[in-house]
């Protein structure tokens, strides 16, 4: 099949053989030697992620913890492509993600990988009715009319528990668990293989997270979509994901089967995440009043 789904369609007798690997027989996302310095100014350097490798299979479920500052989230913006690598590779269903990309190579990396950010209301664009925003997105990664897009749409706002009178509204008459279900759909509208959620329910109550996440497992059954999930939540780690690596301070310290690292931590770092988690009877320390101005 050539690269436009056309089945009799003859190669190009100039054309190059496609040498990448297998995804199947490689990984679905393999990192390897990651690495990312921010220069801060006046000869000051800040290195964000250090010597960072992974891998997660096709329909793979990775999460990357830690606390505010690991650097995990920064590995979620390489993966995406929004900020550079100072060093190592990113391959993603069998492609290395290397150099600057042309528009073409910018659509296809979209149709392999997706990211959902923590706050969606600033990831959406608030002039933009949410019926138009899907279909933008259908437009530019498939070749639809906009008859299909436009019913494809539906389909994308069904799969993720609204329907179609919410094509019609705009982020702002949205509540928040409805908007990260509409950044959901944007993002699965280019059928990615990948979707890297960086803190995506994070900002939602209880409630609200709990059905964000069960939206997240089913769509995952049904498509085959992979995650990497970005969180420092390890309650929602453990709902979401089969392989877990903890970083601190840019750099991987553990890693692991999820339920191996969370009940069975082996290095400091991790162990002082887990007794963060509230446990069934935890309440908050209880603090003597200040005393009374005199």
């Amino acid at each position: 099949m050539t690269p436009d789904g056309d089945m009799n369609a003859k190669p190009d007798a100039g054309a190059q053989p496609d040498m990448s690997p297998d995804p199947a027989t490689t990984g679905m996302v393999e990192v390897t030697d990651l690495r990312k310095v921010f220069t801060l100014g006046a000869g000051r350097e800040l290195v964000a992620v250090d010597d960072v490798s992974f891998a997660m299979p096709p329909g793979g479920a990775l999460a990357i913890v830690g606390e505010s500052g690991s650097g995990k989230t920064t590995v979620a913006r390489m993966l995406a492509g929004l900020e550079r690598p100072t060093s190592g590779r990113i391959v993603v269903n069998g492609r290395e993600r290397a150099g600057r990309a042309g528009l073409a190579e910018r659509r296809r990396r979209g149709r392999e990988l997706q990211i959902v950010f923590q706050d969606p209301y600033s990831s959406l664009d608030r002039r933009q009715r949410v019926g138009a925003a899907i279909s933008a997105v259908l437009r530019l990664h498939t070749d639809m009319s906009k008859a299909q897009a436009a019913a494809r749409t539906v389909e994308l706002l069904d799969s993720v528990g609204l329907d179609e009178r919410h094509a019609a509204a705009l982020p702002v008459g949205l509540s928040g668990g409805q908007r990260q279900r509409v950044a959901i759909a944007i993002a699965l509208a280019a059928s990615p293989k990948v979707l890297v959620l960086d803190e995506s329910v994070a900002a939602l109550d209880v409630s609200i997270q709990a059905q964000i996440l069960n939206l997240l497992a089913d769509i995952r059954e049904e498509t085959g979509v992979a995650y990497v999930l970005i969180s420092h939540d390890l309650a929602v780690v453990r709902q979401v994901t089969e392989e877990t690596i903890v970083m601190h301070r840019g750099r991987v310290v553990e890693r692991g089967a999820t339920a191996a690292v969370l009940t069975d931590p082996q290095e400091e770092y991790t162990q002082r995440l887990i007794a963060c988690i509230p446990r069934p009877g935890w309440r908050p320390e209880h603090r003597a009043p200040a005393p009374a101005a005199q």
